[in-house]
């Protein structure tokens, strides 16, 4: 690894961050601002969301093929932004995705994969 080992930055450190950004992210559903970029995704849906989701993600895979550590890690916050967003147009939290992660420590990849089809 290059930049700093996973245990870097404590949980609840990281932890927070998410929360706040859950919070702002949460507070833009109501707002009509049109300076707030993310109201004007929450306005325009799933799909626009979606296509967003989709575009930052071949930008993260497309940074890490070649691009230095600080142009990886800047595309992988614009995912997880994006991810985020599409999370609170559908009324989801990071709790529930949390609760789902929890629930695979211990399973294999591959098997949890396969329990799903």
């Amino acid at each position: 690894m290059k930049s700093g080992s996973p245990n870097q930055f404590d949980d609840q450190s990281v932890g927070r961050i998410f929360g706040q950004l859950e919070s702002i992210i949460a507070s833009r559903k109501t707002s009509s601002s049109e300076k707030s970029y993310t109201s004007k995704l929450l306005a325009a849906g799933v799909v626009k969301i979606g296509s967003k989701v989709t575009e930052e993600a071949g930008e993260l895979v497309e940074a890490a093929m070649d691009e230095s550590d600080e142009r990886v890690v800047s595309e992988a916050a614009d995912l997880f932004y994006h991810a985020m967003v599409l999370l609170a147009c559908r009324d989801l939290t990071l709790k529930q995705v949390e609760t789902t992660l929890a629930g695979r420590f211990g399973v294999s990849g591959i098997d949890e994969k396969a329990s799903r089809k």
